[in-house]
């Protein structure tokens, strides 16, 4: 979505605190390295979802005013290999997240509300992940979406990936709270969603592969939540790399590492490494304080802060954000 974080982010780059994308992890192939989405049509990408099937392969898609469109990006290339195009749905009103489930769909979560609560029901879409890359017309599901204590916005949309339970993270500048979906949707009927924890200023979310941890990100930061029996449990800062319109994170399917997207033509999806493959459980040893990080460089070059939040970094554009706000509330 857009946002006043333009400003604060051109201010970033003339100061010079924003650096160059980290360097990436050398995985043989070149697959879930760092990338560059080249697709002139992706201009506002506001979600990410690894695939399961496509190895090296992330599904993404626009913010509003684009259409019922899911792109497949190579990260080896930053090409897009597929565009699906879902019909039985309605006109797509604000497309904020992506999540595949432990069933092999993808959900597209149409949940954004950029006036903060003036929709009574927003929508999910779900579809088969498909098997065959290239460009393809699919039929979706269309499930309605409420909350049980009113209209809100949101931009996270996370999909268990062991008990295929939907949650949804408001946003809010003074922190969202966690919704917990139905044990199962049900297209045809408004599907509840129930308030079961609080969250921070949240863009986007995703679990870890093992479901065992969540990750939220805001604009300059991110956390990560140990998950049990669908509630949030300890949480820890976790390394983001500096962009200029902060908006999608996924894990890369072996759990080795987070994947952190921006908005813009072709924007940046960065890596940044975690503690051990497959579990995704710990932020890197250098990246996990205050919200900065090594510059997520798989070598472990401690020295290197390219591309990353430092503290006086977040601290100018704290109160560059501040400043535009409160302009914007006396507007």
């Amino acid at each position: 979505m857009r946002s006043l974080l333009t400003a604060a982010a051109a201010l970033l780059l003339l100061t010079g605190t924003a650096g160059t994308a980290p360097a990436s992890a050398d995985d043989g192939d070149g697959a879930d390295r760092s990338f560059t989405i080249e697709d002139p049509r992706i201009t506002e990408s506001s979600g990410l979802a690894a695939s399961r099937i496509h190895p090296g392969v992330y599904w993404t898609h626009n913010d509003s005013e684009d259409g019922p469109y899911v792109y497949a990006v190579d990260s080896r290339t930053g090409k897009t290999v597929a565009t699906i195009t879902m019909k039985g749905v309605g006109e797509p009103r604000d497309v904020e997240a992506i999540s595949l489930g432990p069933d092999g769909n993808l959900y597209v979560g149409d949940i954004g509300d950029n006036l903060d609560g003036s929709w009574d029901h927003v929508w999910i879409y779900r579809f088969p992940e498909p098997k065959r890359l290239a460009d393809a017309t699919v039929r979706a599901t269309q499930f309605d979406v409420t909350y049980a204590d009113g209209a809100r916005n949101a931009e996270a949309l996370m999909v268990h990936p062991k008990t295929g339970r939907v949650y949804i993270a408001s946003k809010n500048e003074d922190g969202g709270g966690l919704y917990e979906g139905p044990e199962k949707l049900t297209a045809g009927r408004d599907n509840v969603f129930r308030r079961v924890g609080e969250v921070p200023w949240v863009t986007d979310g995703a679990f870890s592969p093992d479901g065992e941890e969540v990750v939220f990100r805001s604009y300059f930061s991110a956390r990560a939540y140990a998950f049990e029996n669908g509630r949030l449990g300890e949480d820890h800062a976790v390394g983001v790399p500096l962009q200029g319109q902060s908006e999608s994170v996924t894990y890369t399917a072996d759990g080795s590492a987070m994947m952190f997207g921006s908005e813009g033509k072709r924007s940046e999806v960065v890596r940044v490494e975690v503690e051990g493959r497959g579990g995704g459980r710990s932020p890197s040893p250098n990246g996990g304080g205050g919200g900065t990080s090594p510059g997520a460089d798989a070598k472990g070059d401690g020295g290197s802060q390219k591309g990353t939040v430092t503290g006086g970094a977040l601290a100018v554009v704290v109160i560059v954000l501040a400043v535009l706000v409160g302009r914007r509330r006396r507007g």
